[in-house]
């Protein structure tokens, strides 16, 4: 039974530098296993930045990240992968893989140099697709799929990792209306159902307060804010960071906080959400 009073990701004193340039410094926050986090923050904030930090891609400069009890920079990265489920922003599909193929590469960490998949590796891909609503895709070119569904086909290789911390880099960009507002249900349910613990870069300020248990908000590489949706989408932190007048309101049916920003003298919602 997972304990969602025990961190399964903490961050302590992280920084980090491209070169002389300071791009993320001092950060300190721990992710509850159990939880949605959201990270928000204008552009050059440092969003992705720390996501690659905290799956390995980047090493920091100075502080550390501790997965599982462990010292990030200890765990060898295959093991890593049977733990971590990495959704990147983009995905080139320049090769018509099958859906089917596309997920099943998300069991190169169990294999063995000899070995291909065996029965049991592709009963966990095709759960996988199960979950995530691409099984009947599961034959199909993922060259001829729409935004939506390739998201949810990359959600799903993260899945056939079979982790315990699912990252996803801005997962809803490119999306429409219907497909965000699946992706968002889709992670929701993951974390009721499976048990996981999901990390996401967001740029939609609402999205992330509706769905999110915790925020980051970061400005200038450092954390501004950090808790629950409420205690960080407010107006002042709002003005502060972004440098735009808006209001807060409750959400009527989920009672979450929805932001109204100020443009040309007329209040406008920055989504339709």
């Amino acid at each position: 039974m997972l304990d969602p009073s025990i961190a399964i990701l903490s961050v302590e004193r992280l920084s980090f530098c491209y070169g002389e340039q300071p791009i993320l410094a001092d950060l300190n926050f721990q992710v509850p296993t159990g939880s949605f986090t959201g990270i928000i923050g204008p552009n050059g904030s440092g969003k992705t930045t720390l996501l690659k930090c905290l799956n390995k891609t980047l090493t920091p400069t100075d502080g550390r990240v501790v997965f599982c009890d462990q010292d990030l920079r200890g765990i060898r990265v295959k093991t890593l992968a049977r733990m971590m489920g990495v959704v990147p922003q983009q995905w080139a599909a320049d090769f018509a893989f099958t859906v089917r193929e596309v997920v099943m590469m998300g069991r190169f960490p169990y294999l063995h140099a000899l070995s291909g998949e065996q029965a049991a590796d592709w009963e966990i891909g095709r759960r996988a697709m199960e979950m995530t609503k691409t099984w009947e895709l599961a034959d199909r070119p993922i060259t001829e799929l729409s935004g939506g569904e390739r998201q949810r086909v990359l959600i799903a290789q993260a899945l056939a990792q079979t982790p315990r911390l699912l990252l996803l880099d801005e997962p809803t960009s490119h999306l429409d209306v219907s497909q965000t507002l699946e992706i968002c249900a889709l992670m929701a349910e993951l974390i009721r159902k499976q048990g996981l613990t999901i990390i996401a870069v967001f740029h939609d300020l609402n999205l992330a307060g509706r769905y999110c248990d915790n925020l980051l908000l970061l400005k200038a590489g450092r954390i501004y804010a950090q808790g629950s949706p409420e205690k960080v989408l407010t107006v002042e932190n709002v003005e502060a960071v972004f440098g735009v007048k808006a209001v807060v309101r409750d959400e009527p049916n989920t009672g979450k906080p929805h932001i109204f920003f100020f443009m040309k003298n007329r209040l406008k919602s920055k989504t339709a959400f």
